[in-house]
């Protein structure tokens, strides 16, 4: 992250110099004639209720926001912005406060805002029309409070990429997705079921308000999509065609130039494909500026594919002879089979050893159903069995998840999980009835409350009140780190008895001890970590590293 930040000063500091690039990104203007362009009148029935015309936002019982909008593009953005403006107000906030906790120094901040401009400077050029006038619609009611960073249409625009780069920073450790579909023989009906968790974590106050869209277009299919408020772009949704969209990031370079935001390129494939065949055509049409997997399942084709995109290379990966597909995070088509980005991805991250654990989650199972999957999606333990600790990234079930989503596309079905996590209650859907319905009058909510899958009783238990806490800990830890401050050997071992199968608890306490010279201490706490499951190899080595150190040091 350092080097990144040097980076970026670097680049920005050259930029004011130059400033060249930027005029045409900053001036583009979307088109809104011909569209309808009647400002929306809201009635808010009550504090979590609002509603114009037939469009509406409500939040359930289980805690999910329900946004219903139809409409043109700008007609859309504009009802969505109108109805959503709290919570697109609380999202900015709570983005740009992590960027503040990630970057606290003011100059880089500047820095930070003029590097943006420029790297973004192409992205208008790479967005649909249809999009930008959405997306414009929406600008007109983000919060004035950033409007430093950006003019609000730029900035809404630019956000809708922070998904990509936030694949790009590796180093911040925002992504790590899992995901299967299963059909035939490996399901309880023979009919495709798809399963994701979307491991995207900006902090706990990005994850409280998760928003489930239904959204009826003029052109194109009606769907589904989970995402947060000012977010248009899809990371998990289905369309009433059965045809389903999920994205799992691949291993990225820091590129110099955006392009196609991957949630834009899954978001036009959701509307306007009725099969793994249109997805194809669609996703080959665009150039994008990162790694990703994009997990295609379709009830037309009753098979589920990978289109596996990048700045250099484009490969379909579809399985033969077998009745599942799992997906990590590195790629499996033959474009990618000597890719060194891809091998690297598969040697030192976790995203092997989660599709191994998929792959042993799904072979101990006859036939899956959706309460069957949701049990493999908040599976917390590793390979064999084994005991990872809460958090580890080796877990199907990361206790990060942004939202755990299961899709039965043959029957237009979804479960959505209500926070926290994925291990609360999956919330059920069906696009046929809530597409066909006419929303008038009082306004309730679409779930279908007896296909619901109960939440998790590990909410329940000591050991995630446990987690919770350590979570909290946890940050304190690194801050004594971070500003050299005093901590009591009793409250070290107070924070490791709260997650003692985690390997991190040990390695923060042996970099404590360390770091204020107390080597013997530090020996034994990074001796316990290695006697753990952790997490990768460049975190393994990096504590085989600093007991060299030591040994150097005591001898």
């Amino acid at each position: 992250m350092k080097k990144f930040v040097c980076f970026v000063a670097l680049v920005s500091t050259a930029l004011l110099l130059v400033s060249c690039g930027t005029y045409n990104s900053i001036h583009d203007k979307p088109v809104t004639a011909g569209y309808d362009a009647s400002v929306p009148v809201v009635q808010r029935q009550n504090d979590s209720t609002l509603q114009s015309g037939n469009n509406f936002l409500l939040k359930n019982k289980q805690g999910l926001w329900e946004l219903y909008v139809e409409g043109d593009p700008l007609q859309r953005g504009m009802v969505t912005g109108a109805l959503s403006e709290e919570l697109i107000h609380f999202q900015e906030g709570a983005f740009f406060n992590k960027v503040k906790d990630i970057v606290p120094s003011k100059f880089k901040q500047k820095m930070l805002r003029q590097f943006l401009k420029w790297y973004n400077r192409k992205l208008y050029l790479h967005v649909e029309p249809e999009y930008k006038t959405e997306i414009y619609g929406l600008s007109r009611h983000l919060s004035h409070d950033y409007d430093y960073v950006a003019p609000a249409y730029l900035r809404s625009l630019y956000l809708h990429a922070a998904h990509d780069i936030g694949h790009a920073l590796t180093d911040l450790s925002l992504v790590g997705c899992t995901s299967f579909a299963v059909w035939g023989d490996k399901t309880e009906d023979g009919s495709l079921l798809i399963a994701r968790n979307l491991d995207f974590y900006v902090g706990d106050e990005f994850a409280k308000n998760k928003l489930v869209s239904f959204v009826k277009p003029t052109t194109g299919y009606p769907f589904m999509s989970v995402g947060w408020g000012g977010m248009i772009g899809v990371l998990s949704g289905m369309n009433t065609e059965g045809l389903t969209v999920t994205i799992n990031s691949g291993k990225s370079d820091m590129p110099l130039v955006a392009k196609t935001p991957i949630s834009l390129l899954t978001r036009q494939i959701l509307q306007y494909a009725k099969n793994t065949e249109e997805a194809i055509a669609i996703a080959k049409k665009h150039e994008v500026f990162v790694s990703e997997s994009i997990m295609v399942g379709s009830a037309n084709d009753n098979k589920t594919i990978l289109i596996e995109v990048s700045p250099d290379k484009f490969g379909v990966y579809e399985v033969a002879n077998t009745s599942q597909l799992i997906c990590s995070n590195h790629f499996q088509s033959d474009a990618y089979k000597d890719d060194p980005k891809n091998n690297y991805a598969i040697k030192n991250s976790h995203t092997e050893y989660r599709f191994e654990r998929m792959t042993e989650l799904l072979e101990e199972q006859d036939k899956i159903n959706p309460e069957k999957a949701a049990a493999i999606m908040r599976n917390t333990k590793g390979l064999n069995q084994m005991v990872l600790g809460y958090g580890n990234e080796k877990a199907i079930n990361q206790l990060l998840a942004h939202h755990s989503v299961i899709f039965r596309p043959e029957e237009r079905q979804v479960w959505v999980s209500a926070n926290p996590y994925q291990l609360g209650e999956y919330v059920a859907y069906d696009l046929d009835e809530i597409f066909s319905q006419k929303h008038k009058g009082n306004i309730v909510s679409l779930a279908i409350d007896s296909l619901a899958i109960p939440q998790d009783e590990f909410v329940n238990s000591q050991e995630y009140k446990n987690y919770e806490a350590y979570r909290v800990e946890d940050r304190k830890v690194d801050l004594a780190i971070k500003n050299k401050t005093n901590l009591e050997s009793s409250r070290l071992r107070a924070y490791q008895a709260l997650n003692p199968d985690f390997w991190v608890v040990y390695y923060k306490a042996g970099v404590y001890f360390y770091n204020k010279g107390y080597y013997t201490a530090a020996q034994k706490e990074f001796e316990k970590a290695l006697t753990k499951e952790i997490t990768t190899l460049p975190d393994k080595e990096k504590t085989e590293e600093y007991l060299k150190k030591i040994s150097k040091k005591l001898n």
